[in-house]
């Protein structure tokens, strides 16, 4: 356990309560941010220190700090929602704690105790709890991160860290929540490669898909779809999410994980809500010809990617150089919507939680 303290520091001016309404308004996703954010050091003779809920405001770095040149920098993504009673739940953020510190050893950096993880999502949820939207789809974001803070030009590990935690009120990920999403296969580009970064949640692998992702939305594409490094030809992810299939005989397939693909939270539970509701889960690897080959074939009725940000998206399209084919009636199949329904009736407290998953903040 951690010895961990935060001071609180509340925002000397937070904005009104009229001004935060008119953002909350249309808040898309990762724009409209609250008034705090949560810090802490980390230096090779102190340990972690220095903990605060303080008021948002710009990083002061020095133009030698590592993560500059060096790319030392780890991330997670989990959201707070509203609950039916008016207060407010995270979900699962044990899970995400424990997947920032397996970052952060990949990644050479000074893992924060996950206690302090979870207090520190606790305490932003607390004091920006008039942030947490009431919609349908309406969540509070939570964006921690840590950087090597060290100021040096040379090839090691940072000796210090600053660790932050930011919120952003959010709707929909995309714009269509109850739609399907058309994704582009890569065939030139890869995210990650065995014995790689693809397993820990750091910003490099998510700038080596932004190319992919371009071509993807040149062709009309959503989300672009991953091949393995190897052989380009299994199935992995999708540029920031998990990938299922559904096939007719009642079996869920997904790709196993491995050191190129991430271990999504939302795709854990996924497959925990899935063996419960009676589907054949199989981690298994799937390849791009098989998914052609079982949609024509009609063996494959629907396919879904999951995430934090997105919850359950449903694929309706396949495109590629060589590929252009839909699944099903491109529409949202019912495996896809009744596992949605599951986890969201959970993240909001609608339903009996037998796993611990829901997590009441206030």
């Amino acid at each position: 356990m951690s010895d961990l303290t935060f001071e609180i520091q509340s925002h000397p001016a937070p904005r009104s309560a009229e001004e935060r309404a008119a953002l909350m308004v249309n808040p898309g996703f990762g724009k409209v941010f609250t008034d705090h954010m949560v810090t802490a050091r980390y230096t090779a003779a102190r340990g972690w220190h220095d903990a605060r809920v303080e008021a948002r405001a710009p990083l002061q770095l020095d133009p030698a700090a590592a993560v500059l040149h060096y790319a030392q920098e780890i991330f997670e993504g989990l959201k707070a929602y509203r609950t039916v009673d008016g207060g407010a739940a995270l979900f699962r953020p044990e899970a995400n704690a424990l997947r920032f510190r397996r970052s952060a050893e990949r990644m050479a950096m000074a893992p924060l105790p996950e206690d302090a993880f979870v207090e520190a999502m606790r305490q932003l949820v607390s004091i920006d709890r008039a942030w947490i939207p009431d919609t349908p789809d309406g969540s509070l974001y939570l964006r921690p991160f840590m950087i090597a803070s060290e100021t040096f030009l040379g090839v090691k590990p940072s000796s210090e860290y600053l660790f932050v935690t930011i919120a952003s009120a959010v709707g929909s990920y995309f714009k269509d929540p109850t739609g399907t999403v058309t994704v582009w296969v890569s065939e030139h580009y890869t995210r990650a490669a065995p014995g790689g970064t693809g397993a820990a949640k750091c910003g490099g692998n998510y700038a080596a898909s932004l190319a992919a992702q371009a071509e993807a939305a040149s062709h009309g594409c959503e989300q672009v779809v991953f091949l393995d490094a190897a052989e380009r030809r299994y199935v992995e992810e999708l540029g920031g999410m998990n990938v299922f299939f559904v096939f007719d005989d009642g079996t869920l397939v997904t790709p196993p994980l491995s050191d190129s693909i991430l271990p999504g939270i939302t795709r854990d539970s996924v497959l925990t809500l899935a063996r419960e509701a009676g589907l054949n889960v199989k981690e298994t690897p799937y390849t791009i010809d098989a998914w052609r080959a079982d949609v024509k074939a009609g063996r494959l009725t629907e396919a879904f990617a999951c995430g934090t940000a997105a919850v359950i998206t449903p694929i309706g399209r396949v495109r590629g150089r060589e590929d252009d084919f839909t699944i099903g009636d491109a529409v949202a199949g019912p495996v896809a919507q009744r596992l949605r329904a599951l986890l969201v009736d959970i993240q909001r407290g609608k339903s009996n939680d037998a796993h611990g998953w829901f997590q009441k903040v206030f």
